[in-house]
């Protein structure tokens, strides 16, 4: 069935209504860089008030739940650390709960300090984030694999460097037990005025050159939904995704049961919303911001 647009208020109403929870992505849903979307802080305060539950599931993982609630209040938006599921937090609980990962071993991280602020609040002992110095080929050889490092973390990295991929390809080659894990595989990153590489683009490199495949925690990943429905204990029935891409928040929200919004103010468009072969949103809308009118 073809996705339904919400485009009156009497569509609005209805869709607020029907549902108890949302979820919301937040690049390219709640702000784009570093600047709310229109009209967005205003729809989240009239759910507030409605008496809705709001969860905020986001696959980028350079930034902290506690630095994620920073930027909410900089952009006049309200969030607790508890409303926010990160994929570096998801990380972190996997590691940490279903792996039991043993104290006296190490992750190494190609990521920001999202990741490693959440897999240390959980006890892990994160390295990699202080290797910067510059290397060649002639001082490839001083690049060792460690038998401390458990794990090699992957996330979106400002900074990634050719030294840092081949200590996590060395770490991963050298050692069959050092586990492999991404916080997420998104192919590109919205920023701003453009799109940019994003996670999967880079973890693409590791990914050719070690022959191994990482376990996925990010949308519409199986770890972070599995998460998520356990933390929140969902309705289905009750809840709604809302999100800005087809192939992570979107189909995140079909596998979990839930019903979906794609808004338009991210990665996807209408044609590619409308796409036979693109996954199936309940709903379409312009943006998240359009449903302010109802708190008028």
């Amino acid at each position: 069935m073809a996705p339904t647009l919400l485009e009156t208020r009497d569509d609005y109403e209805a869709f607020v209504d029907r549902y108890d929870t949302f979820l919301f992505d937040c690049d390219g849903v709640i702000w784009r860089g570093n600047t709310a979307i229109d009209n967005v802080p205003e729809t989240l305060n009239m759910l507030r008030k409605r008496g809705k539950r709001l969860i905020f599931v986001t696959n980028n993982s350079a930034t902290s739940r506690r630095d994620y609630v920073g930027k909410f209040a900089k952009l006049g938006m309200q969030a607790a650390v508890e409303e926010i599921f990160s994929s570096a937090y998801a990380t972190a609980v996997y590691l940490r709960d279903v792996v039991g990962f043993a104290p006296e071993k190490k992750a190494y991280v190609i990521g920001g300090s999202g990741i490693r602020s959440e897999l240390e609040d959980v006890g892990i002992t994160t390295v990699g984030h202080d290797d910067t110095a510059a290397i060649s080929l002639a001082t490839l050889g001083d690049v060792e694999p460690s038998a401390d490092v458990g794990a090699v973390v992957f996330g979106i990295d400002y900074d990634i460097s050719y030294r840092k991929l081949s200590n996590a390809h060395i770490n991963l080659t050298q050692n069959p037990d050092c586990l492999f894990i991404a916080t997420n595989d998104d192919r590109t990153l919205p920023g701003g005025k453009y799109v940019y590489p994003g996670t999967g683009a880079l973890l693409s490199t590791l990914i050719h050159s070690t022959q191994r495949t990482p376990l996925v925690m990010g949308k519409p990943n199986t770890p972070m939904l599995d998460c998520v429905m356990q933390k929140f204990r969902l309705d289905p029935a009750r809840s709604c995704m809302v999100g800005d891409r087809l192939d992570t928040d979107i189909l995140f929200g079909i596998k979990g049961g839930v019903s979906t919004l794609c808004v338009l103010t991210g990665v996807a468009d209408e044609a590619s919303v409308l796409s036979p072969s693109a996954p199936q949103a309940t709903y379409y809308m312009l943006s998240l911001g359009d449903l302010f009118k109802l708190g008028q």
